[in-house]
């Protein structure tokens, strides 16, 4: 690989994460957002050095992942889960429970998993784009780290100052979901009609909205019972 094109692949790289970030930096912004200052910092840090971490592994693996049937259909019912914890963790009342010593530890743990999932396309297009060269994809995700704590760092400022943001950061990881599960090989060959395409996401967000605000409204009960 000549240096032109070595400079091509990396950019190709860096942009391709720029264009995925968005959704990863909210999952990083909400599970983190109710706990103290000090561990906020550390959970988007840790958080996001373990997520990029296992984005690497997957990577060089991601030709291989490309042949497990349904595994963007899992990962997009998983991503279902987290969208839905994450609005009721930030919408409801229970205070005490989200900033318990060991929501420190979960905090990282949602970041990491909700990442991974999130970054199945990605993992992709940058193996793809790398074409093989593992220290051109390794520069890559470094260069994306700091990317990916700023934006989460300016989103979580965002929906401190306007908390609707937080149904907005559902609807997006809800619609995110249902595109993971319409895009899989397998569930693509069962909708034939392209008006799935967007039926999907758009039922899935509003499930994701809907049923994440009913069950944040029944902790706020249980909250003040």
């Amino acid at each position: 690989m000549s240096g032109l094109e070595f400079l091509i692949g990396l950019v190709s790289i860096i942009i391709i994460d720029l264009v995925v970030s968005g959704d990863n930096a909210m999952v990083i912004a909400l599970a983190s957002r109710n706990l103290p200052d000090e561990q906020r910092k550390k959970a988007i840090l840790w958080g996001t050095l373990g997520a990029v971490g296992l984005r690497i592994v997957l990577t060089v693996l991601a030709v291989y992942l490309l042949q497990v049937p349904l595994l963007k259909a899992i990962g997009g019912v998983f991503l279902i889960w987290v969208a839905i914890k994450l609005l009721v963790d930030n919408t409801s009342d229970d205070e005490a429970s989200i900033q318990s010593p060991a929501s420190f530890g979960k905090a990282i743990r949602t970041i990491i998993l909700a990442d991974l999932v999130l970054s199945l396309d990605n993992i992709f297009a940058v193996a793809a784009a790398g074409e093989g060269h593992i220290v051109l994809v390794l520069i890559g995700l470094a260069i994306s780290i700091p990317i990916i704590v700023w934006g989460s760092t300016v989103i979580l400022k965002l929906i401190n100052r306007f908390p609707i943001l937080i149904y907005a950061g559902a609807a997006v990881l809800g619609w995110t979901a249902g595109k993971m599960l319409v895009s899989d090989k397998v569930i693509d060959d069962f909708l034939t009609h392209d008006v799935y395409d967007w039926i999907v996401p758009l039922v899935v967000t509003l499930a994701v909205v809907g049923l994440g605000k009913w069950l944040s409204g029944r902790a706020k009960q249980a909250v003040r019972a």
